[in-house]
Formats: C-alpha cells, sequence, structure tokens
C-alpha cells in the first residue's frame, strides 16, 4: 500500500536532489536518441506535479521496486498503485493487463496528433501502438507514456496488414466517410486494430481496401471533421464499453 505522504519538496529541475536530477538528464538523453521532436513533457512531470516523497520506514524489497525512487522520492506522471515502481516493471504489468485492441495511426504528413493518440492508448489499456508511414512523430502530446507501450513501426499499410494477419486483428477503419456503419451502435471486433488517418486526409485507400470495417463518429456541427486525437480517444472507449471488464479500471 502506498504510504500517506505529501508531495516531495523542491521537485522542480534545479530544486530535486542530485539522484533525482541525473535521472531526469538520462531520461532527457533518452528521448534525443529515440529521435522525439522538441523538447517535450519530463516523465517527471513539471511544477505542481504531484507526487511521494521517501518511502517512510522499512522499505519493501520487491523486485519491482525502484531503490533510488524508493530513497528520494517519486514524482512521475504515474498512477498511484505504480509509485515507486521501475519503469520496466510498469511496463510488464501494462502489458499483462492490456486489452487484446492496438491502436494505428497513419503518419504519412507528419501528423502532430500522435502524441494525444498514444497516450489515449496507454490510458485505455491497448497492446500496442502502430505508427504508419513516417518513423519520426511529435513526443510532446505522449507525455512520455510511449515508454510505457509497445510501440511498432510500419513503412506503409501493408506492414500494417501484415502484423494484424498474423496476431489475428481485425483491422477496423475509423473514419467519416459514405458507407461506414455508425460507431456508436456498431460491434467492434474484440481482437483489432483501430486505425486513424492522419489530421485532413483521414484514412488513406489502401487502408480504406484492406479494413474489415470503417465506422465514422456521428457529428451534429458544421464542421466536416473532428480532431483526429480526438476521434482516437471516441473510437477507444467505444471499445472499451464493449469489451473490457471495468472492475479492472483503476
Amino acid at each position: 500500500m502506498e504510504p500517506d505522504e505529501p508531495p516531495a519538496q523542491g521537485t522542480g529541475p534545479e530544486g530535486a536532489d542530485p539522484a533525482t536530477r541525473e535521472q531526469r538528464n538520462r531520461d532527457s538523453r533518452e528521448e534525443a536518441e529515440r529521435g522525439g521532436e522538441g523538447a517535450g513533457p519530463s516523465e517527471w512531470g513539471g511544477s505542481g506535479q504531484v507526487g511521494v516523497g521517501p518511502w517512510p520506514g522499512d522499505r519493501p524489497t520487491g523486485e519491482h521496486y525502484d531503490p533510488e525512487l524508493l530513497e528520494h522520492g517519486d514524482t512521475r506522471n504515474v498512477v498511484d498503485p505504480y509509485r515507486y515502481w521501475r519503469r520496466e516493471a510498469v511496463a510488464a504489468d501494462l502489458a499483462r493487463r492490456a486489452h487484446p485492441f492496438h491502436v494505428a495511426i497513419e503518419n504519412f504528413g507528419h501528423d502532430h496528433n500522435i502524441g494525444t493518440v498514444v497516450r489515449t492508448a496507454n490510458a485505455f489499456g491497448a497492446a500496442g501502438v502502430h505508427i504508419v508511414g513516417r518513423r519520426r512523430w511529435n513526443r510532446r502530446g505522449a507525455m512520455v507514456t510511449d515508454r510505457y507501450l509497445d510501440v511498432h513501426h510500419h513503412e506503409d499499410v501493408a506492414g500494417l496488414l501484415a502484423f494484424a494477419a498474423a496476431h489475428g486483428l481485425a483491422v477496423v477503419a475509423v473514419d467519416n466517410t459514405p458507407g461506414a456503419q455508425r460507431l456508436e451502435t456498431a460491434d467492434l471486433p474484440r481482437d483489432c486494430v483501430l486505425l486513424f488517418g492522419q489530421e485532413g486526409p483521414g484514412v488513406t485507400d489502401d487502408a480504406h481496401a484492406a479494413a474489415a470495417l470503417t465506422v465514422s463518429i456521428a457529428q451534429f456541427g458544421s464542421t466536416r471533421s473532428i480532431n483526429a486525437g480526438v476521434a482516437a480517444g471516441i473510437a477507444m472507449h467505444a471499445w472499451v464499453r464493449q469489451h473490457a471488464d471495468l472492475d479492472t479500471a483503476w
């Protein structure tokens, strides 16, 4: 059980203790090596980030605990049950708890919504995220959640389709196009890939042709489309409403 401790003092970059500053520096170097665009947010949050101080009393000895976090406190952007856990342990537990749906987004035009899609996929427990097209994507909106997910890259739609076929996943395109079924009333496959197009053009013709199902989100205003990151969240939540065991939610 997490101890009832106030947030650690001096959690900003200059006020943190040396071990925490070093961890943040390592995270920044890793981000640069992975090709992320822009400095992006830190895993350790910013001003006002809620966290916990050093573990009070006798420290637990489980392998999933991080000795440095137990010693210095944990101000990362993680839910309370994962406080003081090593990053690898968090990722392993998320993989164990993951739902059998994946999320894919096309990145042929360098879409800036991908980070938001990744963050939402983490929140809803997706089994994996797939970037189709350009390998580089703007990680700012992901809030470092990609470090806890399996993120796959495919040069083209054919690569994504091959992965889906090998893993028994139905491809569901989410796009407001003629002939699409209403997401609000469609029966989504349990084992599937929810595929989103980039902002503006939407899902490519090749993806539409290969999809087992295309669904659209009901709209009632004057705009022709909604933000791709918002659409992804709506579609993932629709899957959760149909298939997830809500008793396992935090």
